[in-house]
């Protein structure tokens, strides 16, 4: 297997900082002409300024040992949501910047003061929601890499970075991750802070990471999470899981080499020892992408109703009409759908606490073809409504070489115990994806 810098893992490079056998800037450079060299045509990045790069990497070499923190060295991509005090942020969009977003975001603070540095600002859809942005998938460069944080997806998934951050309202981080091959981690709810980053729905709208294994996604959630949040490290389960197969969703098809994979999976899982029980959603939630709609559509046409009003022209038309039938929702239909949402969130709590988490598909397939879509989120909207922690793990290819991602739910606050799963089964299971080494 190849050791160069583009396949370590985070823990890794931090090793071999630590041993004085690599510097951050050597690490830097090593990346630096990866990224550089895919970005012809794999754009995964909005703004990459290798002189900035190479700055942030040489103020790194220059901090004593005694000081340097769990990041140290460390390049991170940033989805281009997120505020950042030297770097642009333009959500994806040409409408002049948010001056609120020209500050540090406080998961971008947490991630200086560990002694990491933003490689770069990923590209992401127009203001996160659906309108493509630029980047392709690293897999196959006709294929979508996902939405929104598609960037932050294609720029781990390709070797760029070891590490990035993202955001999701539906299916932002746990799609991208599965369409790319990769872990992503979208935590519970607040667990990272979202202040300084590019609101659309308060009520949905989570920090979540990238990585290419479960470890590097939890000492990452870890440095960004408010204190306690979510452990630096996972711990060895006592006894296999008890799992929840939940193979498909009423309100979207699950495509047939999908629905393979993941009976395979968890297959191998039983014989691993885990208890695998086969579940259908119960009925309380078959309403979860109507009620998940109309909050976020309201609180979305309210957000960038400023934004919409001085630049309706300069933003997409799906993103013009998605605004126009949120300010179309009246108050009492919002309401409406957040009291359901709480009972929503009662129900699934009293069906999920049986198990130690449930195994669903990430996504209805592969990456589709073509880059005027970001491929569909109804496999993660129930999760994102009930703001439950999930995480996506790649589980192979497909017949056309795709990648095929896996996704792990558990119940609010219990991001710790979901990780935890989520490494056992990392370790049950064949190695992941290869990273590519170039977009095809």
């Amino acid at each position: 297997m190849s050791d160069a810098p583009i396949t370590w893992s985070l823990l890794t490079a931090q090793a071999r900082m630590a041993a004085g056998t690599c510097t951050a800037s050597e690490y830097a450079e090593a990346l630096l002409a990866h990224a550089l060299a895919l970005e012809p045509t794999l754009h995964a990045y909005a703004h990459l300024d290798p002189a900035y790069v190479r700055r942030e990497a040489a103020r790194a070499d220059l901090t004593h040992a005694t000081a340097r923190g769990v990041l140290h060295g460390i390049p991170v991509g940033v989805k281009d949501i997120i505020g950042t005090a030297d770097l642009p942020t333009r959500c994806g969009s040409t409408v002049a910047p948010d001056p609120r977003l020209a500050t540090d975001a406080t998961v971008v603070e947490r991630l200086r003061a560990a002694g990491g540095y933003v490689f770069g600002k990923t590209v992401t859809t127009e203001f996160a929601f659906y309108t493509p942005g630029s980047t392709t998938n690293p897999h196959n460069a006709a294929h979508t890499p996902g939405g929104s944080s598609s960037g932050s997806a294609a720029a781990v998934a390709s070797g760029s970075v070891p590490v990035a951050i993202g955001t999701q309202t539906n299916g932002s981080v746990i799609r991208p991750a599965a369409y790319c091959g990769i872990v992503g981690f979208r935590p519970t709810r607040d667990a990272l802070p979202y202040t300084g980053i590019s609101l659309f729905s308060p009520t949905l709208d989570t920090a979540g990471v990238f990585a290419r294994n479960v470890a590097d996604a939890t000492r990452l959630a870890s440095v960004l999470a408010e204190r306690g949040r979510v452990a630096p490290a996972t711990v060895p389960r006592e006894k296999p899981p008890r799992i929840a197969l939940l193979p498909r969703f009423p309100w979207t098809t699950i495509q047939p080499e999908m629905e393979a994979r993941l009976d395979a999976v968890a297959s191998r899982l039983r014989l691993a020892g885990a208890e695998i029980v086969a579940v259908s959603l119960p009925d309380a939630l078959n309403a979860a992408p109507d009620i998940h709609k109309t909050i976020v559509l309201h609180e979305g046409a309210s957000n960038l109703e400023a934004v919409q009003r001085r630049a309706r022209a300069q933003l997409s038309a799906r993103l013009n009409d998605a605004l126009d039938a949120g300010r179309a929702i009246d108050g009492d239909a919002y309401r409406a759908a957040l009291a359901s949402r709480r009972v929503m969130i009662a129900a699934a709590l009293d069906w999920m606490q049986h198990y130690d988490a449930v195994l669903s598909p990430a996504a209805p397939g592969a990456a589709p073809a073509g880059l005027g879509s970001t491929g569909d989120p109804a496999c993660c909207t129930l999760w994102s409504l009930l703001d439950a922690p999930a995480i996506a793990l790649p589980m192979g290819r497909d017949g056309a070489g795709l990648p095929l991602g896996m996704q792990l739910a558990s119940t609010p606050d219990a991001d710790d115990a979901l990780l935890n799963v989520a490494a056992w089964i990392e370790a049950k299971l064949a190695p992941r994806t290869p990273r590519p080494g170039a977009a095809e």
